[in-house]
């Protein structure tokens, strides 16, 4: 790993979901860790510099590394022994002897995937995916058991939905036949609808940028608005990059709506 002195400049380093009120980006300066909230109307004034490794954060406390991959390098990628378990395995984590929860999550119009978590997060983790609509459909003891209900269904639905293809559906609404009929074929035992303060009369336009004024965010998308058009962020696109004071000044694509 190549180190240097710490950077002077402020360096994207996580991002936190909107969950129950507030998202945010992790900056960090110095070897200390910082949170800038991304509520609705704050002025955002970054241009994006160099991108490598956003190495680790403790608490307050980032540890630095400049290696090249980002955002993260092999040494800084935590493998989460989960990400694809089918339920053929020892239970290796604490968690996974916990209660869970079976779900399926809708994102407009009429996209779903299957998921699973701990009972106790459902609610936290739909929002963390921005879902639009979702299902409770089973509990169950283990995450054992969890994962091997959710390879099932996944088989017919799916377990991931890319964040393109969610902030495609950002300028509609969930499908109420179709998310009925998906519910019908699997009975669930509760169901859920979310709202995050957003609307549009038309798509944002997925872009990579820090300057602008914030509309909004859902999951881990960040709405800005910048000289009229609206673009929407994945923040894990930001994790990395170095940012310097003031706007950018590049060339962005601009919405038909910054022209009526």
């Amino acid at each position: 790993m190549r180190l240097r002195a710490e950077p002077r400049d402020v360096q994207v380093v996580g991002y936190r979901a909107r969950v129950d009120e507030h998202a945010g980006l992790l900056l960090a300066t110095e070897g200390s860790v910082t949170t800038k909230r991304l509520d609705p109307g704050t002025e955002l004034a970054y241009t994006l510099g160099e991108r490598h490794c956003a190495g680790a954060v403790d608490g307050d406390r980032h540890f630095h590394c400049n290696n090249d991959s980002a955002p993260y390098c092999p040494e800084h990628t935590d493998i989460w022994p989960c990400a694809r378990c089918t339920g053929d395995c020892d239970k290796p984590l604490e968690t996974c002897d916990e209660e869970h929860a079976v779900y399926l999550a809708a994102f407009a119009p009429d996209v779903s995937k299957v998921g699973v978590t701990r009972s106790w997060r459902l609610e936290t983790r739909l929002r963390e995916q921005g879902a639009d609509r979702a299902a409770h459909l089973r509990t169950v003891a283990d995450g054992r058991i969890a994962r091997q209900v959710e390879a099932d269904i996944a088989a017919e639905l799916g377990d991931r939905v890319r964040v393109p293809t969610k902030v495609s559906g950002f300028d509609q609404s969930v499908d109420a036949d179709w998310w009925a009929s998906l519910c019908e074929r699997y009975d669930p035992l509760a169901t859920y609808e979310f709202e995050y303060g957003l609307d549009f009369s038309d798509r944002p336009m997925a872009e990579t940028l820090a300057t602008g004024t914030v509309r909004g965010t859902k999951g881990r998308v960040a709405v800005l608005e910048n000289n009229g058009s609206v673009y929407a962020v994945d923040l894990r696109q930001l994790v990395g990059y170095e940012l310097t004071d003031g706007g950018t000044d590049r060339d962005l694509q601009s919405s038909l709506g910054a022209f009526g």
